[in-house]
């Protein structure tokens, strides 16, 4: 069975997604990109000497999740936690500037906003390149007021909106309460919840999709994907383990694989294999759009090529990127037959 997505046929979506209303919740990111030249060593020790040029302060994780959704259309509001300081205010900003409701970030006292800065170098001969990538972070799980002060949000902004992304790196804001708490409103409200998890995907029970690549995928059924008989075991067993509607496996360069219920394995390949800069992000704007796509009446496999195709076009560029409409539109236009397809098998 073969799938095909036209210029026609995401117009369709496209229309669909302005009226689509989405709530990410998760570990937001601030990605920090400090960049500059290097022409020389230092005298102190054997180190670079970096001439700094700029910094720039952009939405990560579940924030840039949110992002991609905004600038695809959709309407779309995060719940996140951020720290008193100025980091955290201009996370905040940049996603205001992007068009995402920010009223869901919660201040927590005594935490850093998460921020990941990423020191990156070009000199007179060379592109930009990343050297070293700086973490700030607290992994501890959240309690007491801060998760009654989540589980309060949850109450007010599930019944505004059509879907849910749980975006999970690790940052402690979903604990075991607070998933509880967010399928159980899904539920009762008709949320379809799509999720990108770091770890053990068992808890997610039910959802309408997971999305881990192939490395997350390994580790959570313990063995590697070396063919397409393994690959076909790991996805048939994380549906299993989880009752998902439908697994993606995301694969670099070899695309993503897409199970659903029923034994249906769909193969879509890499849309652009040639022309990758940084795949910083990749993985959220994949999660982003195929959230806004399902919500909007894509099919799951319809969904996931709009998704690919958006992925394959933010690891064009540096840093933590969005993809517009429009951008998703001139590339189905570079495409052969002006279309992306995918064909799909049974069991």
């Amino acid at each position: 069975m073969t799938t095909m997505l036209d210029a026609s046929r995401l117009a369709e979506l496209g229309r669909a997604f302005a009226r689509t209303r989405v709530l990410v919740l998760g570990d937001v990111i601030a990605d920090e990109f400090l960049t500059g030249s290097v022409t020389r060593i230092s005298r102190e020790a054997p180190v670079l000497i970096l001439h700094h040029q700029k910094t720039d302060l952009v939405p990560g994780g579940a924030a840039n999740a949110a992002a991609n959704i905004a600038s695809l259309g959709g309407q779309v509001h995060v719940l996140g936690l951020v720290g008193p300081d100025t980091t955290g205010e201009g996370l905040r900003q940049a996603l205001e500037i992007r068009g995402v409701e920010a009223t869901g970030l919660l201040l927590a006292e005594g935490r850093p906003t998460t921020t990941k800065t990423r020191i990156s170098a070009s000199s007179q001969q060379s592109v930009t390149q990343q050297i070293v990538r700086v973490d700030r972070e607290v992994r501890e799980p959240i309690a007491g007021d801060l998760e009654a002060r989540v589980l309060e949000t949850l109450e007010a902004l599930v019944p505004q909106v059509d879907a849910i992304l749980i975006s999970e790196y690790g940052n402690g804001l979903v604990t075991p309460r607070v998933l509880a708490h967010t399928l159980e409103l899904a539920r009762r409200h008709d949320c379809g919840v799509t999720v990108d998890a770091q770890g053990d995907l068992a808890p997610y029970q039910g959802v309408r999709a997971l999305t881990p690549n192939q490395p997350e995928a390994e580790a959570v059924v313990g063995f590697a994907i070396t063919d397409e008989a393994s690959l076909r075991r790991a996805g048939d067993l994380l549906l299993e383990q989880t009752d998902a509607e439908c697994v993606l496996i995301t694969r670099g360069a070899l695309g993503i694989a897409c199970f659903e219920r029923g034994g249906r394995l769909t193969q879509i390949p890499a849309f652009n294999r040639t022309e990758v800069f940084d795949v910083t992000g990749a993985g959220d704007t994949v999660v982003g759009t195929l959230t806004l796509a399902l919500a909007a009446g894509a099919t799951p496999v319809e969904a996931t090529l709009v998704a690919n195709l958006a992925a394959s076009q933010v690891v064009r560029r540096f840093g933590t990127a969005t993809v517009t409409l429009e951008e998703l539109h001139e590339a189905i236009a570079q495409q052969p037959g002006h279309r992306v397809a995918a064909a799909g098998g049974g069991a």
